[in-house]
């Protein structure tokens, strides 16, 4: 299925982070790498992905989500910075699935509900960046998280400890490596307006359709059993 198609489906529109390993992506040490991701839009069958790395149409994946568990799917389209993933289940597990994203988005909707770390560390609406490395080069990063101070990023190149680069518009240096990507503080703490005006930048990676509320029908809408959710 096309991403263009997909947005025409029935889905939620709910951000969860995860990472994945793509087949032949190896370090330099020839383990499989890993990257981190997160979910834009999800249905019981498909969902659409925010990645460092899109892969290739066909590749399989298994990434791991921390609300939904470890999956299983085939990579069925890819557009700039995000693919689609077909998810392999079985009906009882799209029933689950289903029922996971009606509670997840309550829990979106329900102003009651706050997660602690996030009032310390901004998860951005747009989570792609460029990195700007010291000898002016560019490379397109994924931004995991970011705080007055620092930065979490994923991206196809992992700087050694030292290196100095800004993301987006902040300067800073890399100060550790992490298990999907590496940690980059800044050279100076930043006030937390100032650093959501630094990440607020549009980008072109993301089709205006994918976050339109009209096409995030009421959860009570699923149909698990129906490939379209028809």
């Amino acid at each position: 299925m096309s991403v263009k198609e997909f947005l025409k489906q029935r889905a939620v529109n709910v951000v969860v982070s995860g990472h994945y390993v793509l087949p032949h992506w190896l370090d330099p040490q020839g383990r499989p790498r890993s990257f981190a991701c997160r979910t834009s839009r999800v249905s019981p069958f498909r969902m659409m992905v925010d990645a460092p790395v899109t892969g290739r149409i066909g590749d399989r994946l298994m990434p791991y989500f921390g609300d939904f568990g470890q999956l299983e799917g085939r990579i069925s389209d890819i557009q700039s910075g995000e693919f689609l993933l077909e998810l392999s289940m079985t009906g009882i597990m799209r029933r689950k699935m289903a029922d996971k994203l009606a509670w997840l988005e309550q829990m979106q909707k329900d102003i009651r509900v706050q997660d602690v770390r996030k009032q310390a560390r901004i998860i951005p609406a747009n989570p792609h960046a460029l990195l700007t490395l010291a000898d002016g080069s560019t490379r397109e990063c994924f931004v995991i998280d970011v705080s007055v101070s620092g930065a979490a990023v994923s991206a196809e190149l992992q700087p050694e400890i030292g290196t100095p680069l800004a993301v987006g518009a902040c300067i800073g240096r890399v100060v550790r490596h992490l298990a999907s990507g590496f940690a980059v503080q800044f050279v100076e703490p930043l006030s937390r307006i100032d650093l959501e005006r630094r990440f607020a930048q549009p980008s072109s990676y993301r089709p205006a359709t994918a976050q339109n509320p009209a096409q995030n029908p009421a959860p009570d809408t699923w149909t698990a059993d129906h490939p379209d959710g028809a």
